[in-house]
């Protein structure tokens, strides 16, 4: 059901993030796990396609005066053993359907950090300190942040600050899931 007017979870209410807003397409439940483990580790990219309209509907509320989309990296060994970045397809086929440029190589995972499923907000946290960093002049740009899953928002938190960093005029982010209760993801 789509929420109307500015709506925050109790962790950013908490700890505001530093990203300006976020929008997910899913909610990370059993079947969406299925269907994004499939996309990430099974090779089935045939999915992507179906990603494509929920991504679409999502980033509306995003949209205004983006000036380009940069997906989550990966760290060249694991996108080496992988193939595929699969935050870079879905930004590369969202920025195709919105006629918003892409930046692929816009950041680089310089640290080869452990896989985070099972770690708290604090593991996660320290697992990307320092992991990313700007490749791209992005100063004054309006930077839309896309990854598969916002779990903690860790990863995607230490991307906005190397963004920010890097002069960004404002981070906005989107995943195509977003884990209602992090604490209780495996």
């Amino acid at each position: 059901m789509p929420v109307e007017g500015v709506a925050l979870c109790a962790a950013c209410l908490t700890v505001p993030p530093l990203f300006t807003k976020a929008r997910a397409a899913l909610v990370y439940d059993d079947v969406c796990r299925q269907l994004i483990s499939r996309f990430k580790y099974g090779d089935q990219l045939h999915l992507l396609p179906v990603f494509l309209p929920w991504l679409e509907r999502a980033v509306q509320p995003l949209r205004p005066d983006l000036d380009l989309i940069v997906p989550v990296p990966l760290h060249w060994q694991r996108l080496w053993s992988r193939r595929y970045n699969q935050a870079g397809l879905l930004a590369a086929r969202l920025g195709q359907q919105i006629a918003v440029p892409v930046a692929q190589q816009a950041l680089q995972r310089r640290k080869a950090t452990a896989r985070q499923v099972g770690m708290t907000r604090t593991q996660r946290q320290k697992n990307v300190h320092k992991a990313f960093a700007l490749r791209r002049d992005v100063r004054g740009q309006t930077i839309l942040l896309v990854d598969d899953v916002y779990t903690t928002g860790a990863t995607l938190e230490a991307c906005t600050q190397v963004l920010l960093d890097g002069g960004a005029k404002e981070v906005r982010v989107l995943t195509l899931a977003r884990v209602a209760r992090p604490e209780q993801v495996d």
